[in-house]
């Protein structure tokens, strides 16, 4: 009866262990968060960026008018420099897990790619807005609350996708959330910077 209660209670504690990592992870409170920038820390880090990606850095955090085309007006701008697109939503806890791991990598690369959101599908700017301001990062996001600008770039309606553009123009499309920041940074090497 004894040993029964024992495996009972182990079996029990490594229940509530696992629940707890899973929930860490699905939640994005594990590394994602847990080392936030401020955005005075992120302006310092890229202070001295070209002119092309400083005036990224200018926008950190906005969320820009314009949908599609004025996504597609920025990407044309950039042309012949590596970019990062990264189509997220508010409401979508895979996009809020990994939002840290962009912060940290968009800050970390940012003086050599350029980084841009585009919240698609959020029905709010109020509430996209708000995530930003809680979370605040290196680059814009375009709004696009139809998801019409978010589909064409990355060519899927789900979130998050990310597609990376080397200085050539080729395209590399990831598909779902990025489960750290090292995974992140070497698909921006992999894919945008051809390294």
């Amino acid at each position: 009866m004894r040993a029964q209660q024992i495996v009972l209670a182990a079996a029990a504690a490594a229940i509530v262990v696992l629940l707890v990592v899973g929930l860490t992870q699905l939640g994005g409170s594990g590394e994602a968060t847990s080392t936030r920038m401020t955005p005075a820390q992120m302006r310092a880090a890229l202070a001295g960026s070209p002119p092309a990606l400083a005036a990224l850095h200018d926008q950190a955090g906005a969320l820009l008018p314009g949908g599609l085309g004025g996504v597609r007006a920025r990407l044309a701008a950039l042309r012949g420099r590596p970019v990062v697109v990264n189509k997220w939503a508010s409401w979508c806890q895979p996009c809020r897990a990994e939002f840290g791991f962009f912060q940290r990598v968009s800050v970390a690369m940012g003086r050599r790619v350029a980084f841009i959101g585009i919240d698609s599908g959020d029905s709010s700017r109020a509430g996209a807005a708000a995530f930003l301001h809680s979370f605040p990062v290196s680059y814009p996001s375009y709004f696009d609350p139809g998801g019409q600008a978010g589909a064409a770039i990355t060519d899927s309606s789900f979130t998050p996708v990310t597609v990376f553009y080397d200085p050539a123009g080729g395209e590399y499309i990831h598909q779902g959330p990025y489960p750290s920041a090292a995974k992140l940074e070497r698909d921006v090497r992999r894919y945008a910077l051809g390294a």
